[in-house]
């Protein structure tokens, strides 16, 4: 399955408009700089229908200001273009992760598709992307390879860009510096906190940039994918591992794990997070796994992998990624 001239502008065309939406949602709140709707505090502003009413024309001029600043302001655009090809880079090396392994595999498979979104909808300016695979796999180890491939390339390319934020994010006075100031807080997986130790500094002291935005997306992207569930990263990888039964019932474990964690980060953590992570799941555990050719079991070398997998899973998971102050 080799795309043709035609195909290749689709996707190209996806992505370009994603690299578009990604560098405007880059430099608006709560990646960038331009707060979001401050014309909302005004006090003649009152009443839920009034605010309605407003806001597609606050939209509008958002996004018209992020646009003109970035087209302006060097400042903005760097900022902007650190966000987007930060993003950009890891959900590519994950796609591709895949694509290269179904190509090995002679799995028939299309280029990734990039979805973007209009600024704020989708809170980076794309859901993503994904490839879709139209052949069936040919055995277990075609199955667990094609999956873990994706999230091990994008944890790869998270790397470099979580340097690039260690070496570039400033440092808020310790004279000034008031803990809990802001109205969103993000939380640092383990991975940014072993990164914070290897370049000697302190998390709670530096003031985020678009790489580190960037980096904490595309960890955010990769736990995700790692969960145990559908046909997930890591629901492929425990089907090819331990087989359909146990595929089965820890995708129902998650979802019950994410549902509870769901509630309890919005009770205790003021976190509404993990509600999108338990419908996601919820839909995710009725679609059944594809049965490969094969049903040979995985080698000592690929359950070894296996285990440095779910390694990944831990240094990039976070049970309430989102608080709300």
């Amino acid at each position: 399955m080799r795309p043709n001239f035609r195909t290749w502008v689709k996707h190209i065309l996806l992505l370009l408009l994603t690299f578009v939406t990604c560098t405007i949602a880059g430099v608006i709140y709560p990646f960038g700089r331009i707060p979001l709707f401050p014309e909302l505090n005004s006090p003649e502003i009152a009443g839920i229908v009034e605010v309605l009413a407003l806001l597609p024309f606050l939209y509008f001029n958002l996004v018209v200001q992020a646009v003109t600043l970035i087209l302006t302001n060097t400042e903005y655009l760097l900022y902007g273009l650190s966000f987007s090809v930060s993003v950009l880079f890891i959900l590519i090396s994950h796609e591709m992760g895949h694509y290269i392994a179904c190509r090995i595999y002679r799995v028939d498979a299309t280029l990734p598709y990039f979805i973007p979104t209009p600024p704020l909808v989708g809170p980076a300016g794309t859901l993503g992307a994904f490839i879709k695979i139209v052949s069936p796999m040919p055995s277990r180890k075609a199955v667990f390879d094609i999956g873990v491939a994706g999230p091990i390339a994008g944890f790869i390319a998270i790397i470099p860009v979580a340097g690039l934020a260690f070496l570039t994010m400033d440092e808020v006075p310790r004279e000034i510096f008031a803990l809990g100031e802001g109205d969103l807080y993000f939380s640092d997986p383990l991975f940014m906190r072993f990164f914070a130790l290897l370049f000697g500094r302190e998390l709670q002291f530096l003031i985020p940039n678009g790489f580190y935005f960037a980096t904490w997306l595309g960890l955010l992207v990769t736990a995700l994918n790692l969960i145990p569930s559908g046909q997930l990263d890591g629901g492929h990888a425990i089907y090819a591992v331990f087989g359909e039964r146990v595929h089965y019932w820890t995708g129902r474990i998650a979802f019950v794990a994410m549902a509870l964690f769901s509630i309890f980060g919005l009770y205790f953590f003021n976190s509404p997070s993990g509600l999108l992570f338990a419908v996601i799941l919820a839909v995710m555990m009725r679609i059944k796994h594809p049965q490969p050719i094969s049903d040979a079991p995985l080698d000592p070398k690929r359950k070894l992998l296996a285990f440095l997998t779910l390694i990944i899973f831990i240094l990039c998971f976070v049970p309430f990624p989102i608080k709300l102050n």
